[in-house]
């Protein structure tokens, strides 16, 4: 055989390159890689990043610098199915990146994305495509652009994928868009609940997760809830509950149960199927403190509605909240206190709690934590409003002391809460007395204080109801309270503004009070207030009056008028007119001041001087006078003396002046120039307790009225000088008078009684003072130039014994001038002649 000849090999021809293998150690080089036209190249380049992508996000950051983003988005519509799945990969894993995202959303990558969702696409395309998708969904322009993009279809679709981390992707990023509306909307439409219910039948506790956490955000419109209902969800979510193995998923599926509970129609399946008695058995005697805890905050959801709270309580909600109420987790404690307080809107739960609740929630009060105290003072703030029996029951439960104590809180809801809870109890006089003694007065400075409306309002509303006795009044002006709460009505808060006035009002029960509100202002403030129709309310009209009422010395030198229902006290004084917006001196002010020439201050002070500690001298003006030991009015008068002691016999007469001119020399100065510590007191007036005392003895027991006026419009008339003719008033010399005695009490404040020379104005106060001490209504008015005059109602004689309806009394102006005891009819010409110049 011949021996065979090796065939020579062709060369390759001379266009075609030679195949290279390249082993590159630079990520930078493979980036570089993303921009050949060879499909191999292009999917060993994206491998290749895809695991350098996976080792952090430090590389991440690298890819992103190096510019290899844009690249890899145009891969993503490759038309090699394996450079298209490689770069779908890398995006699934750069998504997550914040920078990346935000990149992506500028090349506007979202429908290339999408569109790797096809049927067609293999599953690990899908399983990265909806990874991707995940990523972007946490930010809203990226919701936007995937429902712009129609996303949520496929989305949808792929729940139903073999692969359970397609499904993991699709139901977070469905769970991500659905905190939109409008794509909760489109959910709706696109069916998507059945799908997402068939999710909770998974072997994977994350997806179920996931489903119920959608469930949750897309049950809170009324729509899904229907279709969750028509798809037996109610079911599907019992079936979460009762197993115990997925007791991780219970605090979602309750959440998702508690939405339903809002839906009327699912609560009435749910209550008939029994499923209510089973959620809330369980919730009671559960051991997990969240299921607990979202337990009652369902309750508390669905309460809201007048229906479902009426069907809670049919089925003995509150039972399961006592319960709740015991729990040692603070957060469980809260969302009972809440749903309490939402439940005792209905009347047969605010009942139910009257026996079993207030005093565990009396305990929580007491607790370490802030939060569960508040909710605890708000729950009994509802329990105890409009409800006597309940308000007695907490007040049992020992509530009073750590009711007070919250009020010093650094929570404002708790201040407001507790405030409420003891102004409905103060509404209880027993108990408004057990606060007194527990300082209650002293713990409201601080909320009258706060710079929050709400404990304001409460805060006011609480003085309001607490200061209704003298001794409260008293703690809380000794306690500095009356400052901030006149403060309070400046408030631009109506609420404020009028509980402020209502407590002002309540405060200014007695004069003492009156005036000293009066003196921090809240009289011009209320004026103010008034005067301003959007501003002024019922209570701050009320309290405006009130002050007047209450302090009669400033209403008389404001108004110029007391009503028959004013009744001069001792204490009186009459200043003369002011101008609004004036502040009238304290009597006591008006004392310490030397003499003047302006007009005399009239004082009214029925209190005899062996009343006050000190003897303050005797003497009349226009006799003998003892000198007064200060410039305290302190002289009387002798005549006065002399009456009561022909009545009582001489005896010791001398030995007793002599005894008593030792005792005023010794006695201390009482208007506090000498001795400021000792207390001040008014000055005395011994004739104008003679002139009571004697009215009282004769003229009180006069049976007609009308008879009683003119006696004592005659008695006034001879006290204050006799019967004055028109004539010769200006000779009557009553001025010169006044101004002695000014001179001889070195003070302008004059003693209605020690004037024996007096004209209008003088007689119309003497008589108002005496008709008030004996019960004769009369009314004071001040006119112009010194005048002034008494107005009295009697009935028309003539129309006695008639029967049918008496005409209104008549009113008549008292002469106690020209014919002292003459009754002229009011607008009469004699009448306007006496009050008129």
């Amino acid at each position: 055989m011949g021996k065979k000849i090796k065939k020579e090999a062709e060369p390759p021809p001379k266009d075609v390159f030679d195949p290279l293998t390249i082993e590159s150690k630079k990520v930078a080089t493979v980036v570089l890689m993303l921009n050949s036209p060879e499909e191999e190249i292009l999917a060993k380049a994206c491998e290749a990043i895809y695991r350098f992508a996976l080792k952090g996000e430090e590389n991440k950051a690298t890819l992103l610098e190096l510019g290899a983003v844009e690249p890899l988005t145009k891969l993503l519509t490759h038309e090699d199915k394996i450079v298209r799945r490689n770069a779908t990969m890398i995006f699934g894993i750069l998504a997550s990146n914040n920078d990346v995202k935000k990149l992506l959303r500028e090349l506007d990558v979202m429908s290339s994305v999408i569109a790797q969702l096809a049927p067609e696409e293999e599953v690990l395309i899908h399983e990265f495509a909806t990874l991707c998708l995940a990523n972007m969904s946490a930010e809203y322009t990226s919701k936007v652009q995937i429902y712009e993009h129609g996303g949520l279809e496929p989305l949808i679709r792929l729940l139903a994928s073999p692969d359970p981390d397609v499904k993991k992707n699709s139901i977070e990023c469905i769970y991500n868009l659905a905190q939109d509306f409008q794509c909760r909307a489109m959910l709706q439409e696109l069916n998507a609940i059945p799908s997402i219910l068939d999710l909770l039948k998974s072997e994977y506790p994350i997806i179920q997760l996931l489903a119920l956490k959608t469930l949750g955000v897309i049950t809170n419109d009324k729509e899904a809830r229907a279709m969750l209902r028509d798809n037996q969800g109610v079911d599907h979510l019992i079936k979460v509950l009762e197993t115990k193995e997925l007791n991780d998923l219970h605090t979602e599926a309750l959440s998702v149960m508690a939405n339903c509970l809002e839906d009327m129609d699912t609560l009435v399946l749910i209550q008939q199927t029994g499923v209510l008695k089973k959620l809330l058995s369980f919730a009671e005697n559960s051991t997990i403190p969240d299921m607990q805890k979202n337990a009652a905050k369902a309750i508390t959801k669905a309460a809201y509605d007048p229906e479902i709270r009426k069907l809670f309580h049919e089925q003995e909600v509150e039972k399961c909240l006592v319960a709740l109420l015991g729990s040692e987790n603070d957060g469980t404690k809260i969302a009972a206190c809440q749903a309490i307080s939402v439940m005792c809107e209905n009347s047969g739960s605010k009942e139910f709690f009257n026996n079993q609740g207030i005093p565990q929630l009396i305990q929580s009060l007491k607790s370490d934590s802030e939060e569960v105290r508040e909710a605890a003072a708000l729950a009994l703030a509802n329990l105890t409003t409009c409800n006597t029996a309940n308000v007695i029951a907490a007040a049992e439960a020992d509530g009073i002391d750590p009711l007070i104590n919250i009020l010093s809180s650094n929570r404002d809801g708790a201040i407001a809460n507790a405030a409420t809870v003891l102004a409905n109890m103060a509404m209880q006089e027993p108990l408004r007395v057990n606060m007194q003694n527990h300082d209650v007065m002293h713990a409201l400075l601080g909320p009258l204080c706060s710079a929050n409306t709400v404990v304001q309002s409460k805060a006011a509303l609480m003085v309001a109801t607490t200061a209704c006795d003298v001794e409260a009044r008293t703690e809380l002006r000794n306690s500095g309270g009356l400052e901030p709460l006149v403060e309070l009505l400046r408030s631009k808060n109506d609420e404020v503004r009028r509980h402020a006035s209502w407590a002002v009002m309540v405060c200014a029960n007695d004069e003492l009070m009156a005036v000293e509100l009066c003196r921090l202002g809240a009289l011009d403030i209320l004026e103010e207030i008034n005067l301003s129709v959007s501003r002024k309310n019922k209570f701050s009209e009320a309290a405006y009056n009130k002050l007047l009422n209450n302090y009669l010395s400033l209403k008389y030198s404001l108004t110029g008028y007391l009503s028959s229902s004013n009744i001069i006290n001792d204490g009186f004084y009459d200043y003369g007119r002011i101008n609004p917006g004036t502040k009238l001196l304290p009597l006591k002010d008006l004392c310490l001041q030397e003499p003047s020439d302006l007009r005399a201050v009239l004082l009214v002070n029925s209190k005899s001087s062996d009343v006050y500690p000190f003897s303050t001298g005797s003497g009349s003006p226009t006799e003998d006078k003892l000198e007064p030991t200060s410039g305290r009015n302190t002289a009387v008068s002798k005549s006065t003396t002399k009456e009561k002691g022909s009545r009582k016999g001489r005896g010791k007469k001398e030995e007793e002046k002599v005894k008593e001119e030792e005792e005023v020399a010794a006695a201390p100065k009482l208007t506090g120039e000498g001795s400021p510590d000792k207390e001040w007191y008014p000055p005395s007036d011994l004739d104008f307790c003679v002139y009571v005392y004697e009215v009282t003895k004769s003229i009180f027991p006069i049976t007609n009225i009308e008879e009683q006026i003119e006696a004592l419009a005659k008695y006034v008339a001879e006290k204050m000088g006799g019967k004055v003719s028109k004539e010769k008033l200006h000779d009557f010399g009553w001025e010169l008078h006044i101004s002695e005695l000014k001179f001889q009490l070195k003070s302008n404040v004059v003693p209605i009684g020690q004037i024996k020379k007096g004209i209008f104005y003088h007689r119309a106060l003497l008589f108002k003072a005496l008709a008030d001490k004996i019960g004769i209504g009369c009314s004071l008015v001040r006119g112009e130039y010194g005048r002034a005059w008494n107005e009295v109602k009697l009935m028309n004689e003539s129309r006695k014994g008639l029967i049918g309806a008496l005409p209104p009394p008549e009113v008549y102006v008292v002469d106690l001038m020209f014919h002292p005891g003459r009754l002229m009819k009011l607008r009469s010409k004699e009448a306007d002649l006496y009050r008129y110049l």
